[in-house]
């Protein structure tokens, strides 16, 4: 993000592909890190005080879902229902809504410590369903928020073509998914071509489900997206793999497989209710399983396979999709905690897999190939995390992951450039600026 620029560090304790090291030396020149190496302090250096971790991905997020936060748990019920509140809110959304809004959410990453987000975008057109003037007008709202908050973004512009899916075939789509759709895969693919990446955005594709993709539709997708990133939901009810066996004899996993979209470039979201041939398939094609375990308990979806996931291949990253928290730290944390409630034992992954996980695996999903870490030639993305606070006191370094909170980091940088500092954002008070955007987005309702 920053050029003709240059600034050397020196850091207590940064956290290095190779694991924590302590008393580290890095140079950022031009936006990219550079002579990353173990050593004392030389004049001129700026120390970092506490531990230096590399930016964090949030590999699946849906912006406007953080108006919903605290306002969906006065009567129970279940995804099924939550999804009618999350669809009202869509009604009153237009691209100058959006983008306050999501400046405001994208700017709660990055204090948080997020660095580089995909958001799986689907809200296309006007309330009717008819494409705005700029057929990508919302698309274009979030890539404006992106760069105004500071951090990078994978717009992964979501297809959208059925109402859902019963034991009987595909549904029609309802008043409310009418702004989701573009109509067919060629309509769809021709409005994602006028997008166009720089230098902090990068234009993915996502299939949204497979209840909203048929089956022949998944195998066009799998043509138009050929080379690129692509994302979907996947799994993520039992009432979705149920329709799908009961309609296609397969599971969600199986119809993705068939069409040829998983692999290295493939991001399954969720990943919750798999049988064990979906763990093989998505293992043994190196595709990516993105858990999400904030909302995945907050919605009540369930526990993922993510141990058995990773002994067969399958990479992990994370995301906070609906925003009930947006805190890293917790992610991190739960993507273990679950593991350890579901298994009844501690250690389930490495402090090292959870950090790749929440760091360069996310990064690469999001097609951010030469990110996430902290080494030479990668881009200077970086969170600086106190080991002074209430939270951390007393914490080792190597283990900081297990107790510090969103409220821990002190600064993030990136691509070389400070976005926040001292825990302030560059924006101000991004507080203020979430209750202005969600006021904003409510008096439409």
């Amino acid at each position: 993000m920053t050029s003709g620029s240059a600034a050397s560090y020196w850091a207590e304790h940064a956290w290095l592909p190779t694991g924590l090291a302590t008393g580290v030396r890095f140079d950022v020149v031009d936006g990219v890190f550079a002579r990353v190496q173990r050593g004392r302090p030389e004049p001129g250096d700026e120390r970092l005080h506490g531990v230096v971790l590399p930016g964090f991905a949030n590999a699946h997020s849906h912006a406007f879902h953080r108006a919903l936060r605290g306002r969906t748990h006065g009567d129970g019920g279940n995804f099924w229902t939550w999804r009618q509140q999350m669809y009202a809110v869509t009604r009153h959304l237009t691209p100058d809504t959006y983008l306050a809004l999501a400046r405001a959410v994208f700017a709660e990453m990055v204090l948080s410590g997020i660095t580089v987000v995909g958001e799986f975008h689907y809200v296309h057109h006007d309330v009717d369903g008819r494409p705005y003037a700029d057929p990508n007008a919302m698309g274009q709202a979030l890539i404006e928020a992106a760069r105004d908050a500071g951090l990078r973004l994978t717009l992964l512009d979501t297809c959208y073509l059925a109402g859902g899916l019963a034991g009987d075939g595909h549904l029609p789509l309802d008043d409310v998914q009418r702004r989701f759709t573009d109509g067919d895969v060629d309509t769809w693919a021709t409005r994602v071509a006028a997008l166009s990446p720089d230098a902090t955005t990068r234009i993915g594709a996502a299939v949204h489900s497979v209840r909203a993709v048929p089956r022949d539709d998944l195998r066009a997708m799998a043509e138009v997206t050929r080379g690129r990133i692509v994302h979907a939901h996947v799994s993520e009810q039992p009432a979705e793999n149920l329709a799908t066996q009961m309609f296609y004899d397969a599971t969600p996993t199986e119809l993705l497989d068939e069409a040829g979209l998983l692999g290295e470039r493939f991001s399954a979201v969720h990943a919750t209710h798999l049988s064990e041939r979906d763990i093989t398939l998505l293992g043994a094609s190196g595709t990516t399983a993105c858990f999400c375990p904030t909302t995945e308990r907050d919605l009540a979806d369930g526990i993922g396979p993510a141990r058995a996931l990773t002994e067969a291949g399958a990479r992990l990253s994370l995301g906070s999709d609906q925003h009930a928290v947006i805190d890293p730290f917790e992610e991190v944390r739960g993507l273990e905690m679950h593991e350890r409630l579901a298994s009844n034992e501690r250690g389930r992954f490495t402090p090292d897999e959870l950090l790749t996980a929440a760091t360069a695996h996310g990064y690469r999903s999001l097609g951010w190939q030469d990110a996430g870490v902290i080494a030479d030639g990668a881009a200077a993305d970086f969170v600086v995390v106190r080991t002074d606070t209430v939270n951390t006191a007393g914490a080792k370094a190597g283990q900081i992951i297990y107790c510090a909170t969103r409220s821990d980091v002190d600064r993030v940088v990136v691509g070389g450039s400070t976005v926040v500092e001292s825990g302030r954002h560059r924006l101000g008070d991004v507080a203020a600026l979430l209750g202005k955007a969600l006021s904003d987005v409510r008096e439409h309702q």
